[in-house]
């Protein structure tokens, strides 16, 4: 089967097998942060944005992408910056495997609504797995990054707690 896929911005026409996963077509033209994790559509480490909308790579068929834009990591990463930057210096990356998922989600749901609230922010990201952490850390640096920009400081990338979050517990169903 051939396909035509607009990946990170450059047209991509390759033949690929008819049961190729969306996964394995960006692996084979170099974007290694789509990761391999559960196959089963569960853990979120394989997120990509298809027209701008996340989903997991791993049970979308390549051919449900034909003609279409694909964005992974790679092809977001200028947008990611400042994000990302927090992300790093506050800790919240811990082995870093599940970083790209997560980060593509968070790029998607600042496309979407640019000042979220803690709900939506964990609604937003509940798919994202991580064993490394008890996600506290990735959703805390989110609040910080939000609130730092909301307050127009310089951004303080200092693990630092900002405004209502100073004693907050992050809880979700399911994390």
């Amino acid at each position: 089967m051939d396909v035509k896929i607009t990946l990170n911005g450059k047209m991509i026409t390759d033949s690929v097998d008819a049961d190729m996963v969306l996964l394995d077509f960006c692996r084979k033209h170099n974007c290694y942060s789509v990761k391999r994790g559960c196959e089963s559509g569960n853990c979120g480490l394989c997120t990509v944005l298809l027209d701008g909308k996340p989903i997991l790579s791993c049970s979308t068929p390549v051919g449900r992408a034909n003609g279409r834009r694909v964005d992974t990591l790679e092809g977001l990463q200028e947008e990611a910056k400042a994000f990302t930057r927090f992300f790093a210096a506050q800790g919240a990356d811990q082995c870093g495997f599940c970083n790209p998922g997560y980060i593509v989600n968070i790029v998607a749901l600042l496309r979407e609504n640019p000042d979220p609230t803690d709900e939506e922010i964990l609604e937003y990201l509940s798919g994202n797995l991580c064993r490394c952490t008890g996600y506290q850390s990735q959703l805390r640096s989110l609040r910080n990054y939000l609130n730092s920009k909301k307050e127009g400081a310089a951004m303080d990338l200092e693990a630092n707690v900002y405004g209502e979050d100073v004693g907050k517990e992050w809880k979700h169903e399911g994390i």
